[in-house]
């Protein structure tokens, strides 16, 4: 998960906060200390870093904070903001142009996820109602104009190339056959680079020139740390960026990128990577991110998720079963792809407020939610619309059907027959028609399997 390294250390810095009733200006200058560390071991800039505790310690040592009933609440909120502020205050969206076709101009070095982003950026305006036109420009690498035509035949945008044509000609080319074919956004994926290669870097300034793009965003891999901020610095004195998408967010990244990019460069980062399928791709919320970095969630990402990538239907009919009493283990199923659809397990944790530290620190499995649809796939018709017809010989086929084990059939069969408790508890009526109030999830238990340890945190 993004940034987790980060965020356990400012929790435990915030946590020594709240065990003092009362804060003095020595307890905010050692919080601010143990804070600079983390952002430093994060791979955020020096500098970066260093202003933003200065900033942060200015605020909290004021009278407002020092005399607050919860002044380390007061201090999370002042870090909260100021971590917004740091990576652009709010949201940055695509300028598009007067008139069509807007123009996106793509560009980073080489590994960073440039074609495939183009791809999703494609499919993400695709959605929105724009008719986008992915442009084959990296006539270098080695099978770039086919990987083009594959994502883009993927997310349903057409491509334009040229083949090993000048790239200048192909750019300019392409912006006359949208016209012509009614394209309103045309995005360029041009040649990614090893290093800041001067001849390399012209041919992009070429390019601007020759299309006058409306945006020009950079490609990052948040993976690389500092290392991004350095190459966004390069690119933006050459070329003027107007934005950066961060790729590999969804993975164990430090943060230093993210939180540097903006402060060194001005720029804003417009679209966040989060993931391997393409339509992995978020509009970047600075605020949002900043709650995340806190621990405190991100429950509208995880809303605007949902209404995504959740079937609307299927929500709906899954619910009316659940009132009903009528859950089988072909909704089961279903649930898990639904599940699978809004991304890793951690990461939908991650979105929800209130998650207990525990419960974020559990090493998650997602391959498991494979291997329990797995064993539903081996199930006949019948034993999936019917559970209670599985004895030991058809959960020893089932297991050999799935190649798991009768002790990870009987795992799955106790925690359904738990869901279905669970559920008909929820539908209970008292003698006058009214719900009754569940008394808790006492006897709800997280399933085991979809993390390492049966449930046990990682850490002793």
């Amino acid at each position: 998960m993004a940034f987790e390294g980060l965020s356990e250390k400012l929790s435990a810095a915030f946590k020594k906060l709240r065990t003092k009733g009362k804060l003095t200006e020595a307890d905010v200058k050692s919080a601010m200390r143990e804070v600079r560390m983390a952002l430093l071991e994060a791979d955020v800039n020096y500098k970066v870093a260093k202003d933003f505790t200065a900033k942060v310690t200015e605020r909290a040592v004021g009278s407002d904070v020092m005399e607050s009933l919860t002044p380390a609440q007061m201090v999370i909120k002042i870090v909260n903001e100021e971590l917004t502020m740091l990576m652009g205050t709010e949201e940055t969206r695509i300028n598009f142009a007067g008139k069509p076709p807007t123009i996106i101009m793509m560009c980073g070095l080489q590994g960073s996820g440039k074609t495939t982003h183009s791809a999703k950026l494609a499919k993400m305006l695709k959605k929105q109602g724009h008719r986008p036109l992915l442009v084959a420009c990296d006539i270098y690498r080695p099978a770039a104009i086919e990987q083009l035509k594959v994502v883009g035949a993927q997310v349903g945008a057409a491509v334009f190339e040229m083949g090993h044509e000048d790239p200048v000609t192909i750019a300019q080319s392409a912006v006359k056959h949208a016209k012509d074919h009614g394209n309103d956004i045309v995005i360029i994926d041009t040649a990614g680079r090893l290093h800041i290669d001067e001849k390399l870097m012209n041919e992009l300034k070429e390019v601007k020139s020759a299309v006058q793009p409306n945006e020009i965003l950079l490609v990052v891999d948040s993976m690389t740390g500092q290392d991004a901020v350095n190459v966004a610095k390069s690119f933006d004195e050459l070329l003027d960026i107007s934005g950066v998408i961060l790729t590999k967010l969804d993975g164990d990244t430090r943060g230093g990128a993210a939180l540097s990019v903006r402060a060194v460069t001005g720029k804003p980062i417009k679209f966040a990577g989060i993931g391997e399928k393409l339509d992995d791709i978020e509009v970047f919320h600075p605020d949002r991110m900043a709650s995340r970095i806190l621990g405190m969630g991100d429950v509208l990402t995880l809303i605007e998720d949902a209404e995504n990538r959740l079937d609307q239907k299927k929500a709906e009919e899954m619910a009316r079963k659940f009132q009903q009493n009528k859950f089988d283990m072909n909704d089961l199923y279903e649930q898990l792809q639904q599940i699978k659809n809004m991304g890793s397990v951690k990461n939908i944790l991650s979105k929800i407020p209130g998650i207990d530290q525990q419960v974020r620190e559990m090493d998650f499995d997602d391959r498991q939610l494979d291997r329990v649809g797995a064993m539903i796939s081996s199930m006949t018709k019948a034993e999936r619309e019917n559970p209670a017809l599985i004895n030991p010989s058809r959960k020893r086929r089932i297991a050999a059907g799935s190649g798991m084990k009768v002790e990870d059939v009987n795992r799955l069969m106790k925690q359904f027959a738990q869901m279905q408790k669970f559920m008909k508890n929820m539908n209970a009526r008292d003698k006058n028609g009214r719900r009754k109030r569940l008394p808790g999830l006492g006897g709800m238990n997280l399933p085991s399997g979809v993390f390492h340890g049966k449930g046990k945190s990682k850490r002793k």
